[in-house]
């Protein structure tokens, strides 16, 4: 028995990453297809969208260049509250745009995650270091 041959750049079976020429139209009906009972109304309501903006967005009558980061973002939180797998990449890719690094608020998060693992000992050596940072930094 032999196998299908994948050619490359063709999503792998089971391959859940964005597609190819994936615009947000196409991502947002794939992942909300994957959310079992969840509509366009939802996700608008969740994500902080209006609604006729969505719709607009998923019946490509409304240009998606210009969306706010923040609601890109909005929208993957809630996808992945409903338990989808999804990523910023994907849509920031989706709509023809870099992917920022990670916001201020992530940054922040990521470090007091971090900070609360260490040991006592070493959470103070981090905020002597983090001191030290900052007074060279106003030097410079």
């Amino acid at each position: 028995m032999t196998s299908h041959q994948n050619h490359p750049g063709e999503p792998r079976p089971g391959d859940d990453g964005v597609r190819e020429g994936e615009d947000l139209a196409a991502l947002l009906e794939r992942l909300l297809a994957k959310a079992s009972g969840k509509t366009q109304k939802d996700l608008a309501s969740e994500a902080g969208i209006s609604y006729p903006t969505l719709n607009a967005w998923m019946n490509r009558t409304r240009g998606t260049s210009r969306v706010e980061p923040e609601k890109l973002r909005a929208m993957v939180e809630v996808f992945r509250r409903w338990g989808l797998k999804t990523t910023p990449r994907e849509f920031f890719e989706a709509v023809g745009r870099p992917v920022p690094g990670p916001s201020r608020d992530e940054r922040e998060a990521k470090l007091l995650r971090l900070y609360r693992q260490l040991p006592e000992a070493r959470q103070r050596a981090l905020i002597q270091d983090a001191e030290a940072m900052l007074q060279v930094s106003r030097m410079t």
